[in-house]
């Protein structure tokens, strides 16, 4: 997988909310009210806690795959949020230049599914399923 010239070297997963203490209870009170959502955040986390599933995709998956909050993009990664659809997947190459892989509706089609997140995330990526031939 290229990304503008570069390989990828991570997949890197913004979440539609901050990070800290005052983001995730901004949320979480956003979206009880039903005025805020995070589609990936349905992927990575039950309402209790994050997934089994998840840990065991990011543990298999090829590349590096993390995700972060909106306001903890990491350093040297070109990614302006302030102009991107969150949440979204990017690959990143070894510059921190990111290409858009999924954003809000794709994720939004997985409903929530690890399963169905990791197919496409595979598809999008050009990448075989982990362990198949």
């Amino acid at each position: 997988m290229t990304v503008n010239g570069g390989s990828a070297v991570e997949v890197l997963g913004v979440y539609n909310a901050d990070g800290g203490l005052l983001g995730e209870m901004r949320y979480v009170v956003g979206h009880l009210l039903g005025r805020v959502e995070c589609q990936l955040c349905d992927i990575t986390h039950s309402p209790m806690r994050r997934k089994r599933e998840w840990d065991l995709l990011v543990s298999r998956f090829p590349l590096p795959l993390r995700v972060v909050h909106r306001n903890e993009i990491p350093a040297g990664v070109d990614l302006d949020v302030r102009s991107a659809r969150l949440p979204a997947v990017y690959a990143v190459d070894a510059a921190g230049r990111t290409r858009d892989v999924l954003g809000p509706d794709d994720l939004a089609g997985v409903d929530g599914s690890v399963e169905a997140f990791e197919q496409l995330l595979l598809e999008r990526l050009s990448i075989g399923r982990p362990g198949s031939s």
